[in-house]
């Protein structure tokens, strides 16, 4: 199964979702991902975080969802609420698309800590569907019985 995460900036939400996917799922599914509007940089604690869990963050960057119409993916999540309300390109076609919204742990202020335990709680939920979405890549399911397994791993 090939995932591809949707945020505007593709700076933290959707980066964490891309590298937790491929550290988690065990080769069952290979994540990418995107943004409408990218920074062109990931946000460092990401980078920080992701390291600090032992996930890896080698290849990781903020790109335009335009560079990835030939990686065809199989769903594409949107993970923040500006990018879900956005029009996707044409070329997702008939691609399994949903919204996994989360909050966005870069925007939190307060102390170093507060700061740190919204990354970490973020990165727990994040690899907690991709738990979930792990098991589900192992069934052979038809297109509209996949939409809705995803579907229910935000319930």
């Amino acid at each position: 199964m090939k995932i591809l995460y949707i945020c505007t900036h593709n700076r933290c939400r959707s980066i964490l979702s891309e590298a937790i996917t491929n550290h988690a799922s065990r080769g069952l599914i290979q994540a990418k991902s995107a943004g409408s509007q990218p920074v062109g940089e990931v946000h460092p604690l990401s980078i920080k975080y992701l390291a600090q869990s032992g996930i890896s963050v080698d290849g990781l960057q903020s790109q335009s969802w335009n560079e990835f119409e030939a990686f065809a993916p199989d769903v594409v999540v949107t993970v923040c609420d500006s990018a879900a309300a956005e029009t996707c390109p044409v070329w997702f076609g008939d691609t399994i698309t949903l919204h996994w919204g989360l909050s966005d742990p870069s925007k939190i202020e307060g102390s170093e800590q507060d700061i740190e335990a919204g990354f970490l709680e973020c990165i727990a939920l994040i690899t907690e569907r991709v738990e979930q979405l792990t098991q589900i890549a192992q069934q052979d399911l038809s297109p509209t019985d996949l939409k809705q397994a995803l579907s229910a791993l935000i319930k």
